[in-house]
């Protein structure tokens, strides 16, 4: 019998490297165009910009700092890395499938026999002894030959080990592990397309911050010029030259300007609240850290876009996608093998004694084994719908990954636009601001005289507060879409360093 089980294991092995049912995966090739439709700003020269650290970029090192805070502290990043562990705790329990497993028992049994069984009980009590009951020591007549009579008892020792080996023979384990391995790199894209989510999410939070900031700055500046023309108002109305109504006029707009304050100033509340969940802290933790306005910031980084194949390779996203779709082509080859027999081997090696003392002896060995075949017949039909499910998950598997491929061009093209035509804009909005400046001062002196009402002068304040209100706003959104568009190309995480040796 142990002949007829080594041959038949030797065949196994054999047939194990040629047969694996299921498709064989290819990854997909997708047109994307050659180039991106919408303009691309040319960086300066030796200008260089790390799309792994873009945020630095800014020159700001509070965004600096913030930034790395959440990718070490952030629940979304733990969320994704312990997804990452559990992937991998997948792959070793599918790398277990088709391979022999060991264990080793031991057993201690007793049997009181009733005084008033027969014979015929007492044999067929010992007839299913051979794995673990049997003859043993104990008290009653012929105890130390294995007989026991009725109102004896017997004692068996059992030690030894179990071994099973279910053939791979058609590649369902094999595939199987394919599915975990491909599911373990789709969980580690995941978990990098979480990290350039959150940096942006932290860089667009904490730019609107600075946006509501800015705005605040921008009416406190304001009130400082208007209160000086109150001054000029009472001054003038006290010497008779203008009515004593316009000092309530320019009073009544100081107070309208300080009423825009509030919304604002609670709007940034709400950010360095946002602020403190993306960190993983309490949302008032930074409120001494953020309240203040932080360094003025510099010109916008060029972001390099690339092209659009570059996209396949970058972005995390895609790449998951793609790992997922070849996660499912594998899962279509464990479905089929089901259609398959299952073989399977068997072993038992025991000490068996009816005395500790003879247990570890070679005449206590006690050998035992079975092979055993498993060819489905009748199972109406769902071993052919699970192959139908798993061709659809492919499906629905390669749908997704072109969506993804498409969703992330249009993230690269929108931002794109948005920063050609917000620069244009925002070069406007400066000569506005500039030429509204130069009016108020203008109207400022002819008030000062009286050669224009004082409506000519609220006017004019009205259009540089406006004016800078929006540059400041076309600031905030210049910094916005820069950073959508870090987000696109996939900027945010790095390689992991590799063992060179390993």
């Amino acid at each position: 019998m142990t002949r007829s089980l080594f041959s038949l294991a030797l065949l196994g092995s054999t047939l194990l490297a040629g047969c694996t049912v299921g498709p064989n995966y290819t990854a997909p090739k997708l047109a994307v165009p050659p180039a991106f439709a919408e303009r691309q700003l040319a960086p300066a020269p030796g200008a260089q910009v790390d799309p792994a650290r873009w945020w630095s970029a800014f020159g700001d090192p509070q965004l600096d700092s913030l930034v790395d805070r959440a990718l070490k502290d952030s629940p979304d990043i733990a969320i994704a890395a312990s997804r990452v562990r559990q992937a991998r705790l997948q792959e070793v329990s599918a790398r277990a499938v088709g391979k022999p497993t060991l264990d080793a028992a031991g057993n201690v049994s007793h049997i009181e026999f009733s005084k008033n069984a027969g014979l015929a009980s007492i044999a067929q009590a010992f007839s299913g002894g051979g794995g673990g009951s049997g003859t043993g020591s104990g008290t009653g007549a012929g105890s130390s030959t294995g007989f026991a009579l009725p109102g004896s008892g017997i004692t068996t020792f059992s030690a030894g080990f179990d071994a099973s080996w279910e053939l791979d023979l058609f590649g369902g384990g094999r595939r199987g592990v394919e599915a975990a391995g491909a599911r373990v790199e789709a969980a580690e894209w995941t978990r990098r397309d979480a990290a350039v989510t959150l940096a942006a999410e932290v860089a667009q939070a904490y730019f609107a911050l600075r946006l509501d900031q800015e705005q605040i700055a921008v009416i406190q500046s304001e009130l400082v010029s208007q209160q000086r023309s109150l001054d000029i108002a009472g001054n003038i109305a006290r010497v008779g030259l203008v009515p004593s109504i316009d000092v309530t006029r320019q009073r009544g707009s100081i107070t309208s300007t300080q009423a825009r304050l509030e919304p604002i100033r609670a709007d940034v509340r709400v950010r360095i609240h946002a602020l403190g969940i993306l960190l993983g802290v309490e949302p008032e933790t930074l409120d001494g850290e953020l309240t203040r306005p932080g360094v003025p910031l510099v010109a916008l980084p060029v972001v390099p876009a690339g092209l659009p194949s570059d996209l396949l390779r970058r972005r995390p996203d895609v790449r998951a996608a793609e790992r997922q779709l070849a996660a499912s082509t594998a899962d279509i080859g464990v479905a089929v093998a089901d259609l398959y027999p299952k073989f399977n081997l068997t072993g038992i090696a025991q000490l068996l004694s009816t005395s500790l003392a003879t247990l570890v002896a070679g005449n206590s060995v006690q050998l035992t084994g079975t092979s055993a075949v498993q060819f489905p017949l009748l199972d109406w039909g769902r071993r052919k719908a699970t192959i139908g499910i798993r061709k659809e998950d492919r499906e629905q598997a390669y749908l997704q990954y072109r969506t993804t491929v498409l969703g992330a061009l249009r993230d690269v093209e929108d931002p794109l636009a948005r920063l050609d035509a917000e620069r244009a804009r925002n070069a406007a909005l400066q000569r506005a601001v500039a030429d509204a400046q130069a009016t108020a001062r203008s109207v400022e002196a002819q008030y000062r005289t009286g050669f224009v009402t004082q409506t000519s002068l609220l006017d004019a304040q009205v259009s540089v507060l406006t004016a800078r209100e929006q540059l400041a706003a076309s600031n905030g959104q210049l910094r916005q879409d820069t950073a959508a568009l870090f987000k696109a190309i996939g900027g945010g995480w790095e390689e992991p360093v590799r063992n060179p040796t390993g």
